[in-house]
């Protein structure tokens, strides 16, 4: 029964994972996508999204991080699996999920899900390119145009040589629209025999479990609700055990974010950290009244020591 951080571009990148996973529940995470294209790509391109290789490809509390890659040449992807597991990568993850228009456009992320074929041969490349111990999965959704498309690419996978699927339960245009459609996850799981893990509209304790029920899988990833509750994994556990725990308060949840910001320091300029930040309390609002309360002012700072400042404001609860 694991919980997996989803991967999201621009989001989860490895400052937050080490604060999200410092919080406790999460099993695994995966780094946004390496894009390949024709060249191979330098060792410090691996590095920068997934500076972890430095560290047994492990958070510092040690929850692993498979490395994810996306393209369509499925020479180039082995090529590049390989060199993941060279430096370090326990995990090799496909991207056949990105709805993004630039992504798509330049034929990689889920409109290679009008393909399967494709899907095959890129998976069973990468699956050739790297050593039989170390695990090639694959994320996907539940196709490109409509939904009709999730299992005959799961069939792909499977018989590339897929470990894992994971489903996001919605089609490129459904985009991230509500409501996450569990029951064709259902349909997936049992076409296949490679493990599915469900994907989508997982934001509380109930739609985990609810999820669960309805796609029959063991296993699920969670992103923007992890980014809206960094304690939602670790209020999902204590379900499993029959038990509750206080759920993470505001403060505590600002000293995240102080983490996060040093973090981030170290990596790019001020600018770009308080857009960070900005980005991460706009998820905020979807789990956190203060979040809402302070958005207003936070949203027109541009520097990040007042930023903190302003969120270690007194909310009131009438307020909040």
């Amino acid at each position: 029964m694991r919980i997996i951080l989803a991967p999201m571009e621009g989001l989860v990148d490895a400052p937050i994972r080490e604060t999200l996973t410092s919080v406790g529940g999460i099993d695994r995470c995966v780094t946004e996508f390496i894009r390949v294209t024709h060249g191979m790509l330098p060792p410090r391109v691996f590095y920068k999204y997934a500076p972890e290789l430095d560290h047994h490809c492990e958070t510092r509390v040690g929850v692993p991080v498979a490395v994810q890659l996306l393209g369509s040449d499925p020479v180039q992807m082995g090529r590049h699996g390989a060199k993941a597991v060279e430096l370090g990568a326990r995990q090799v993850d496909i991207n056949f999920g990105c709805p993004a228009k630039t992504v798509n456009k330049h034929k990689g992320g889920c409109v290679l899900m009008r393909e399967p074929e494709l899907m095959h041969g890129i998976t069973a490349e990468v699956r050739k390119a790297v050593p039989d111990h170390i695990p090639v999965t694959a994320k996907m959704r539940l196709g490109y145009d409509d939904r009709s498309m999730g299992v005959a690419c799961a069939e792909a996978l499977e018989a590339a040589g897929a470990e894992e699927i994971v489903v996001h339960a919605r089609s490129k245009v459904d985009g991230y629209k509500p409501p996450a459609y569990w029951e064709e996850v259902a349909k997936v799981r049992e076409a296949v025999d490679t493990h599915v893990i469900a994907n989508g509209e997982i934001w509380t304790v109930a739609d985990y479990w609810r999820c669960r029920e309805v796609t029959g899988c063991d296993d699920v990833m969670i992103g923007r609700g992890l980014i809206a509750r960094p304690d939602l994994a670790r209020q999902i556990r204590a379900s499993q055990r029959g038990e509750t725990v206080p759920e993470l308060s505001w403060p505590a949840v600002v000293t995240l974010i102080e983490d996060y910001a040093a973090a981030l320091q170290t990596r790019l300029e001020d600018r770009y950290v308080t857009g960070r930040i900005k980005q991460w309390l706009n998820y905020l609002r979807g789990g956190y009244s203060e979040a809402e309360v302070l958005w207003p002012s936070a949203r027109k700072i541009r520097d990040v020591q007042p930023m903190l400042a302003c969120l270690k404001q007194p909310v009131s609860a009438k307020a909040a």
